[in-house]
Parts: C-alpha cells; sequence; structure tokens
C-alpha cells in the first residue's frame, strides 16, 4: 500500500500555497501548475502582475494582438467612413496614426519584458549548469581517487598474498621438507 503512495505523479501531490497569491498573473497558472513552472517564468509572472503600469500594457497587448481587435476595428472604422465623416476621412486618419503610435510602444514594451525574461532564465540556467558541472567535477575526482585507493589495495593484497605462497621452485627442491 505505501508502495502505491510514493510512486504517486507528482502533478497529484499537493504544492505549498504561494506566499503572494494575488500576485499571480490568472492566465499564466490557469493551465499549468506552479511547481512544474520554471522559477524565472514564476518570479517574472509575479513582477508583472505586481507593476499596474505592466498589467495596463499586458491587457492592451493581449486584446491588441487578438482577432477581437481586428473585428472591433475593421467594425469602427467601417462605421466611421460611412456615417461620421466624407471622404477622405482626414480624422479617422490622424486617430488611426496615433493608434498605431501607442500600439508599437505597447509592442516594443512587450518585446523589451520578453527580452528581460528571457535574460532572466538564460541566466538562471547557465548558473544551475555551472553548479551541476561543478557538482560532476567533483563527484568524478572522488570517484577517481576512491578508484586509485582500491587499486592500490589490490596491489598491496596481491603482493602480500604472493610473497606468503611458496614459489613452485621452492616446493620441488630435494633438500627442503
Amino acid at each position: 500500500m505505501t508502495q502505491q503512495v510514493d510512486k504517486q505523479p507528482a502533478s497529484t501531490k499537493s504544492v505549498p500555497p504561494h506566499p503572494r497569491p494575488y500576485l499571480r498573473p490568472t492566465r499564466l497558472l490557469t493551465y499549468t501548475e506552479p511547481s512544474r513552472l520554471h522559477p524565472s517564468v514564476l518570479a517574472e509572472a509575479e513582477r508583472r502582475a505586481a507593476s499596474i503600469q505592466l498589467r495596463v500594457a499586458d491587457a492592451i497587448t493581449a486584446f491588441a494582438g487578438s482577432m477581437n481587435f481586428v473585428y472591433l476595428h475593421v467594425l469602427l472604422f467601417a462605421v466611421w467612413m460611412l456615417v461620421f465623416e466624407q471622404s477622405p476621412w482626414p480624422t479617422l486618419t490622424l486617430i488611426v496614426s496615433l493608434e498605431a503610435i501607442f500600439l508599437s510602444t505597447f509592442v516594443m514594451i512587450g518585446q523589451n519584458r520578453q527580452a528581460a525574461f528571457q535574460q532572466a532564465k538564460a541566466d538562471h540556467d547557465y548558473n544551475a549548469q555551472e553548479q551541476l558541472l561543478e557538482e560532476n567535477t567533483k563527484l568524478t575526482r572522488t570517484i577517481h581517487e576512491l578508484t586509485r585507493q582500491i587499486h592500490e589495495h589490490i596491489l598491496l593484497e596481491t603482493a602480500a598474498s604472493a610473497s606468503r605462497e611458496p614459489t613452485a621452485s621452492t616446493k620441488n627442491e630435494p633438500g627442503k621438507a
């Protein structure tokens, strides 16, 4: 019975509660357990969730990168061109230009945050890899030293047992009994 409990998959084991659950972005953790996420991912999500400006930027870029945004603009532009303004639509051109400026700014904010996240993840991975390399090097040196000691011990035992055993020439000598 205890063997079955010990072999439960990691996803069913209880995860300790996060110290600040209100800082977790809901979308990030909706489909994934926090214990299965990379520590850099959780740290970046908490950093983004802690800043109101970043939460607003995330919300805007999430909406601006969706098809609902495209459908809404097609509808608004069609209504504007047909109902509110006559051609060549100078006010609409101004509005679209200003919107493009702001959206490109939000895209750059998102790219900068993504680059910072990738750098933090790369730094974390590099540090973890360096720690593993040091640990493996230490283990390899320890194994080498133990192997050398075992080899020396075996050589000493072999030499000692060879010196204790009478050789074939001393057994067959006629004057010795």
